[in-house]
């Protein structure tokens, strides 16, 4: 078998689709793509094609090394992202070739179903509380909100009481009965993160998820020595080299690579394991479309330190377009009692609606980054 093309596919809300087609007839499918950045990933691909064009795509270490190394230059979001989708779609090849799940082929699953959590609140946070109980009806009892949103490098004593009450709302609210993680987003600056992690320790949440930017990573492990909650991030790291200072230093309980981003299945199995020798957990970042999470899944039932999955099923990006449209066995990505069960068809267990990824390829999408400003008109983190 031999890859004859490649091609890309820009779907609303704000997914890049990408088909790998062989000689024999059979397609692999994947996700790359970087949230506001969709055309470039696509020129990244587009340079790609020639290394993969006439090569057995079974042969999927090789392929992801000759990736990786060959243009000189490596790493960062745009190239990792283009490798990510590749490598999603070789597998998913792979495994259709041989009839079996990816999951199969990787060793087996060591779980029978994955805990997953969903986000309520929106980018600017409001209204957690109406979405988790509708949510909390349908059996989901474990969620992700945004911590905060604009908040400058020194703020207000108002505005640290005002996040720190609507989150103990929260907890007063459901009690027990519910478990939530706070997403600062890197809004936070260390100085505002060191009062907020130490006030929010009484709600007891799940974990914060990028207390700090990932540019001030070396601050983790103050954090992590001056709070009892846990601390994750990785959807802004793209490689293993970039996951090592973070756990060599102890400073995060959890990481979170996107496999979109960071290399695909291929480098995320190697995070993964690797995490898992400092006894850290590991809990994928998903916020966009179904072959994403699909692949998100495919490393989850086989790593013993996989301990939540994100899906963008109802996240407040998808403006009507959930992540099941585009493929046709919808029920497999839906979740029970808050769990997701393995894929049972071959390769990473969707099969693909054809007709809906053209009719969505025509409408595209040009969606960006949010861009937010301070009251005294400097730019905010988003």
């Amino acid at each position: 078998m031999k890859i004859t093309a490649l091609h890309t596919y820009k779907l609303p809300p704000r997914w890049l689709f990408l088909e790998i087609e062989t000689d024999e007839g059979l397609s692999g499918w994947g996700e790359p793509v970087i949230e506001g950045k969709a055309d470039t990933v696509i020129a990244a691909v587009k340079e790609l094609e020639s290394l993969l064009i006439g090569q057995d795509p079974s042969r999927i270490n090789d392929l992801w090394s000759l990736m990786y190394t060959s243009g000189f230059y490596r790493g960062g979001p745009i190239l990792m992202s283009a490798i990510a989708g590749i490598d999603q779609a070789l597998w998913d090849l792979h495994g259709k070739a041989l009839g079996k799940p990816v999951v199969e082929l990787l060793g087996g699953r060591v779980r029978d179903r994955m805990k997953a959590y969903c986000w309520v609140g929106g980018d600017d946070p409001e209204d957690e509380i109406s979405q988790i109980e509708s949510a909390f009806e349908q059996g989901r009892d474990t969620f992700k909100l945004n911590g905060c949103g604009r908040l400058k490098t020194l703020d207000s004593h108002r505005e640290l009481d005002a996040i720190v009450s609507r989150i103990f709302a929260i907890r007063e609210h459901f009690g027990k009965k519910i478990d939530f993680a706070l997403d600062f987003h890197g809004r936070v600056s260390l100085p505002m993160a060191r009062v907020l992690l130490k006030e929010l320790e009484p709600a007891r949440p799940l974990f914060v998820e990028e207390p700090v930017l990932p540019e001030y990573a070396h601050a983790y492990r103050q954090l992590s020595d001056g709070t009892s909650i846990p601390l994750a991030a990785g959807e802004r790291m793209y490689s293993r080299h970039d996951f090592r200072p973070v756990l060599e230093s102890g400073g995060l309980q959890i990481i979170q690579p996107d496999l979109s981003h960071a290399g695909g299945i291929t480098e995320c199995l190697k995070i993964a394991s690797f995490a898992d020798t400092y006894g850290v957990g590991f809990a994928p970042h998903c916020a966009i479309g179904p072959l994403s999470l699909a692949a998100c899944l495919a490393v989850d039932f086989v790593s013993p330190n996989a301990v939540l999955q994100e899906h963008a099923i109802g996240i407040h990006y998808n403006d009507g377009i959930e992540p099941t449209h585009y493929f046709k066995n919808k029920d497999d990505l839906l979740l029970e009692d808050g769990h997701i069960l393995p894929p049972s068809l071959p390769g990473l267990g969707l099969e693909i609606d054809r007709d809906a990824v053209i009719e969505g390829s025509r409408l595209g999408h040009d969606w960006k980054s949010p861009t937010w400003r301070h009251e005294d008109g400097s730019v905010a983190e988003w």
